[in-house]
């Protein structure tokens, strides 16, 4: 058995006989009139339901079973949200479980970038995976050579972004003659920059992903 408590010990899918990821059980306080949302955000993040009670004429004591990873990510931030500031939450260890976890990885320019490396629920590693990519494009500034974003489970991508090069007029100094002389040009601009994708490097911080606009 090993016990990870990083992307980086996740072990290869071929390794592994199951996973088990530790639930909790959640007790939610809330008024009344937020009783549908709170149940609707709780059932979203992968919850099940055991229990519910009237602590008052308008206050309701909710119980659900929920995976530890989708409490501690944003679940009260969300449930404060929802229900105006006035729900509460508490919650202890019940026991781990058998779930479909999978590590989605972050490659940017082709390299995997660990720190952006998540284990994340099957069902929601493409969801992720299009955000990631989407917000990583709008905040990554542009290079003078093209810059792939993929989210990647093992070797099969499943979310992919690309933030285009800078595009210099290099034809601006040519007037009329013959076409093939601008393609002549063209091509060994559109040859350079293959070279610069290659050999080319840049710096970004991984900070990015969690900046908020």
């Amino acid at each position: 058995m090993i016990e990870v408590k990083r992307s980086s010990d996740f072990p290869s899918q071929e390794k592994m006989l199951k996973i088990e990821e530790p639930y909790v059980e959640a007790t939610i306080i809330t008024p009344k009139d937020y009783i549908g949302d709170v149940m609707k955000l709780a059932n979203h993040k992968r919850g099940n339901f055991k229990d519910m009670q009237y602590i008052s004429p308008e206050r309701v004591e909710i119980k659900y079973a929920m995976p530890l990873s989708e409490i501690i990510v944003d679940f009260f931030n969300l449930l404060k949200s929802i229900t105006s500031g006035f729900a509460s939450l508490d919650y202890e260890f019940l026991k781990y479980r058998p779930s479909d976890m999978i590590k989605l990885d972050i490659l940017v320019a082709g390299e995997k970038v660990d720190e952006l490396s998540t284990i994340i629920h099957k069902e929601k590693a493409y969801q992720m995976g299009r955000e990631v990519t989407q917000r990583l494009r709008k905040l990554i500034p542009r290079q003078n050579f093209e810059v792939s974003i993929q989210a990647a489970i093992g070797k099969r991508v499943v979310a992919k972004e690309r933030i285009a090069p800078f595009r210099k007029d290099v034809t601006a100094g040519l007037y009329g003659g013959d076409i093939t002389r601008k393609r002549k040009v063209l091509e060994k601009q559109k040859s350079g920059k293959k070279k610069m994708k290659r050999i080319g490097t840049f710096s970004y911080s991984v900070s990015y992903i969690w900046r908020r606009d």
